[in-house]
């Protein structure tokens, strides 16, 4: 389940290839004497293959390539080229077969090496890809590539001291090398040694000015430590030197969010829709029988709008719902999408509506896996006219600060406020909801939520009683902080906190006060109006650069300085919260 906060992580930028390595030594083949005709007559195909691939015509250079194994089935170098062509036009299954069997013919090329692991990799075959790796290492134990790669799949596994030890120890055979120096910086940066980081990402940028992704990452670095000005400026360097198309588009993403961190509202929103181009790494195919909604003018038309992101997302971009809904006029329809746990409060929330859910699938085919969402109740005899991802709707009514109306949107069920508020009454002090991590937690994750034993000096804070809101498996969490503090946090029973949003939602405006990590739990009680304070591990893009979330109408948000530096920012929220207590 997606939250808000965390920023686009390093993985899609990691690896580095050698298609060009491997392009510049097959042009020295072609000089060679061929005694076989089938080979022959392989190579002249193969050379024309390269010859399209200089030029940028991919597409051209596969169909040789293709002739090329035609000709001679047992020609390495002609499957080699055509697996990266077909790498290069997204068609990863189809590239990594070819890729193994040009490795079957020639299983000592170190370039196949390579671009085999970094497609495996792609495909989130990490273990075959680190095989690769170690074997390209060994045949050329002088290359950096095989170190760069390497360490940043370890990385990626979680062996993050063993990768740090193999890139370190790479550098004081290569200190000359710019993407050591950048695969290190990724690593310390990935496992929340952001202001580390910094040093071998300008070392990278200083030793090769041309190297666009050491400039990406920079920003990348810079965001996590709130530097949103420098962070901006990375980016924009980066731009000016990308040449990949992938990376161009991962770059403009990041810049996008940053514009929004920045509060630059009417650019980043505009940017932001980079996320639904085809070639972007988290793209969803929306299987909807209708055009896209590009702005036109919405009054008596039906228009869908379907969430996504997670539910976190799901729920902070529906603020611009009740926008949409006058848009459309009495004569028009606005159909929502949401997941299947929200429809009750949504329908409620927007009786005029129609609420339903999607089906997500997953597509597995030569080209690879392709995440599908269908919208079966939107679909044949009641088609919208338009329909649209919720998120791009704010590039249109959300323009600058000065247009987030600061109300809640969402209405949980008044019979169940009543009755929760009538159940907790019982308890002391004011009643504030706790909520202290997402329910998805894995090494990369984790860095942005505190420790349940770092909220100690707030859980022992006079005259409150915590109610809990943790979804998924609390219970260990809560046992602990029990027996360390000697706190109890009190869970509602029959509440299913994690199905029955509903529920949720009309807990959280019982309750006098909501604290919490951004999760859904935080975007569920603000969007219905319940106070929240938030409890960030850095300055959150979702701020559009202030100390709220404006998305919501009674919010604030406590950050440290230094990311992921809690001691820094509890004392401050402790004390706050013991005036709330008191007051």
């Amino acid at each position: 389940m997606a939250q808000a906060l965390p920023q686009p992580t390093m993985d899609s930028r990691a690896g580095v290839d050698a298609r060009l390595q491997a392009i510049d030594k097959l042009e020295e083949l072609f000089n060679e004497v061929v005694r076989e005709k089938a080979r022959h007559r392989s190579n002249i195909a193969l050379k024309r293959a390269v010859r399209s691939w200089r030029k940028g015509d991919l597409a051209k250079a596969g169909q040789w390539a293709l002739k090329a194994t035609e000709a001679d089935s047992e020609n390495p170098k002609a499957f080699h080229v055509l697996a990266m062509a077909l790498e290069r036009m997204g068609h990863l299954h189809k590239a990594l077969v070819t890729y193994e069997r040009a490795f079957e013919l020639d299983p000592q090329d170190p370039e196949l090496l390579i671009n085999l692991g970094l497609t495996a990799w792609n495909l989130k075959l990490t273990d075959g890809a680190i095989k690769m790796f170690r074997l390209y290492v060994g045949i050329c134990p002088d290359s950096p590539l095989g170190y760069n790669n390497l360490g940043s799949s370890l990385a990626d596994i979680g062996a993050v001291e063993e990768a740090i030890e193999i890139l370190r120890a790479a550098l004081y055979q290569m200190p000359e090398e710019a993407i050591l120096w950048n695969s290190l910086a990724t690593v310390l940066a990935e496992n929340s040694r952001a202001d580390e980081s910094l040093i071998f990402y300008e070392e990278a940028a200083r030793l090769e000015p041309g190297f666009a992704r050491a400039y990406h990452n920079l920003g990348y670095a810079y965001q996590h430590l709130s530097q949103l000005d420098k962070a901006l400026s990375s980016y924009d360097k980066a731009l000016e030197l990308v040449i990949d198309p992938a990376e161009r588009i991962e770059t403009r993403h990041s810049r996008s969010i940053c514009l929004i961190g920045l509060g630059k509202l009417d650019e980043g929103f505009r940017e932001y829709e980079i996320r639904n181009n085809e070639r972007f790494r988290c793209y969803f195919h929306h299987l909807i029988d209708a055009p896209r909604w590009h702005g036109e003018n919405l009054r008596g038309k039906k228009i869908l709008l379907v969430g996504e992101q997670g539910l976190g997302d799901e729920i902070m971009f529906s603020n611009i719902l009740p926008d949409v809904q006058a848009a459309v006029g009495d004569e028009g329809k606005l159909q929502i999408c949401v997941d299947p746990r929200m429809i009750p409060l949504y329908q409620r929330s927007f009786p005029k509506a129609e609420v339903g859910t999607y089906d997500d699938r997953t597509l597995i085919d030569d080209n690879g896996n392709k995440a599908l969402r269908l919208v079966p109740f939107a679909s044949k005899g009641n088609k919208p006219d338009f329909w649209a991802p919720m998120g791009s709707a704010l590039q249109y009514y959300r323009k600058s600060l000065a247009d987030f109306p600061k109300k809640e949107f969402l209405v949980p069920d008044p019979v169940r406020v009543s009755a929760f508020r009538e159940k907790i009454n019982a308890l002391p002090g004011k009643k504030v909801g706790i909520c202290w991590r997402s329910m998805l937690m894995n090494d990369k994750r984790a860095k942005y939520f505190s420790p349940i034993d770092a909220w100690g000096e707030i859980l022992k804070t006079p005259g409150i009683t915590f109610v809990n809101l943790q979804y998924g498996d609390s219970g260990p969490d809560i046992a602990r902080a029990e027996e360390k503090f000697g706190v109890r946090i009190h869970q509602v029973e029959g509440l299913d906190l994690k199905d029955d949003i509903d529920g949720t939602a009309a807990l959280c405006l019982a309750l006098d006060l909501v604290v919490s990590a951004p999760t859904a739990a935080a975007h569920t009680a603000a969007s219905v109006g319940a106070p929240v304070w938030l409890l960030s591990v850095g300055l959150g893009w979702p701020q559009l650069s202030t100390d709220e979330y404006p998305w919501y109408a009674n919010t604030k948000v406590y950050w440290p300085e230094k990311f992921g530096d809690w001691d820094a920012v509890m004392p401050c929220f402790a004390a706050d919260l013991a005036a709330f207590g008191a007051g």
